[in-house]
């Protein structure tokens, strides 16, 4: 299976991850089909961008409920906000395993409270 994007040293030194930058991140059959049953219509029209959500998002964040790794990437000038999680598996490799559209006013919240770290601009 080849990766579908890798971990940049920006992201890992914002979220102080403990991986290396060029870590994979992969997308397994499983992972998409969970996207598909969880938030088809999301999945249907952004799953083609997956690849440019993870290797260039806008915002990046930790969830403390699973650990996951959210990448966030405001599409549409501005008017959306799509969501890439990312988890590591027992194996130690990292999935895509969400994806799905935000609302703008959460998005915001998380900004706001640091949650979410600006990667286009360091100031947000």
């Amino acid at each position: 299976m080849s990766p579908i994007a890798h971990f940049t040293q920006e992201i890992i030194d914002l979220l102080e991850l403990p991986c290396e930058a060029g870590t994979p991140i992969y997308l397994g059959a499983s992972n998409i089909e969970h996207m598909k049953q969880r938030h088809p219509k999301d999945y249907n029209q952004y799953s083609p961008i997956l690849p440019d959500i993870l290797n260039h998002p806008d915002y990046v964040g930790l969830n403390p409920k699973d650990n996951s790794v959210e990448f966030v990437k405001e599409v549409q000038v501005g008017e959306e906000y799509i969501k890439a999680a990312v988890r590591i598996a027992l194996s130690g490799k990292y999935y895509a395993r969400s994806l799905y559209l935000l609302q703008n006013n959460r998005v915001k919240n998380f900004i706001a409270k640091g949650t979410l770290k600006s990667l286009t601009n360091p100031s947000k």
